[in-house]
């Protein structure tokens, strides 16, 4: 598995590697067990890459994450969290106390005593631009509870301003050929600062895997059905912000640009890591398969320059219009 530095951290990570929402809510039950084979096959695989939330399943995610790792202490593993949504989305409650009491939680559920990375965890607009909210982090580092931090953004704007400050060393944002706009300023940027990226949402919800139709249905309990307005965040995170049927029109014309031997999500994934700035990439995986297919991406050849500009054809026709303004 080819590793890169992940920005400031200064650590090298598999380029390919494993998000954990699904682990914790929102995409349906995943089992105790088939989660921990789940993160098991990854490593197996090849990544070193893995990254959590202090909300997902309420902390199931880290807990799971937590058990994994007691059987991996030999495994040069990197574990990136995130803090923020455990109280209303307010700009007033990003305080270095809640920063410290969830941080605690954090190290409580991975078992560790300094967490890797945590990321603020998509806050609204205004934090990024409040110097006590970053002055908090940089006391959190200094304290050595956590060893670095980073943001997850929303939007472009947001990851610019977060690159601009000194202390971020990584922005997770949504990229994949459904959503090209952090190419045009965002991954210049982070590139130019040594801000590493992380490449999330790769496979928009599963539409880049090209195993949908018009009549699939998700269970009540997956995001996929009850955000797709965004009643419940923001409606970016669901099928990349593209009306489900626009996207399944889509994911089918994509598949068709997969090379011989390659399924249409590790068509997507390859395209993502051949973004120039990318650190790693964040699929997630229900079963030690799809996991073991997701890191099999790094022995694909890269996509011609071809496939790169029908990728981008793609996107004018059929997507820009719906997502290229608003994120």
């Amino acid at each position: 598995m080819e590793q890169r530095v992940l920005g400031r951290t200064g650590r090298p990570v598999s380029v390919i590697g494993l998000g954990t929402w699904q682990l914790g809510a929102d995409w349906g039950v995943v089992l105790e067990d088939d989660a921990l084979a789940v993160l098991d096959a990854a490593a197996d695989a090849g990544v070193t890459f893995f990254d959590t939330a202090d909300v997902y399943g309420d902390g199931r995610s880290e807990q799971l994450i937590g058990r994994f790792l007691k059987g991996r202490r030999d495994d040069a593993l990197m574990v990136a969290t995130k803090l923020g949504r455990r109280l209303p989305q307010l700009p007033e409650n990003y305080t270095l106390a809640n920063f410290r009491e969830w941080t605690d939680r954090s190290r409580r559920n991975l078992g560790v005593e300094r967490l890797d990375l945590v990321q603020l965890h998509c806050p609204p607009t205004a934090v990024y631009s409040d110097d006590e909210v970053f002055d908090a982090l940089d006391t959190l580092v200094a304290e050595g509870s956590i060893a670095a931090y980073g943001v997850s953004v929303e939007t472009c704007e947001e990851a610019l301003t977060a690159i601009a400050r000194p202390g971020v060393a990584s922005v997770q944002i949504i990229l994949n050929p459904f959503r090209l706009k952090p190419l045009d300023r965002v991954l210049p940027a982070a590139e130019k600062a040594g801000v590493g990226i992380i490449a999330r949402v790769p496979l928009a919800s599963g539409l880049l895997s090209g195993k949908y139709t018009k009549e699939t249905l998700f269970g009540s309990d997956d995001h996929r059905t009850y955000n797709r307005d965004g009643s419940a965040f923001d409606q970016g995170e669901t099928f990349s912000g593209i009306d489900f049927e626009t996207g399944v029109e889509a994911a089918d014309e994509f598949a068709r640009l997969a090379p011989p031997g390659a399924s249409s999500a590790q068509t997507a994934l390859r395209w993502i890591v051949q973004q120039p700035g990318v650190s790693t990439v964040i699929p997630g995986a229900r079963t030690p398969e799809q996991a073991r297919a997701n890191a099999e991406t790094m022995a694909m050849s890269p996509l011609p320059e071809q496939t790169l500009q029908a990728v981008r054809d793609l996107y004018d026709r059929r997507l820009r219009a719906q997502v290229h303004s608003r994120w």
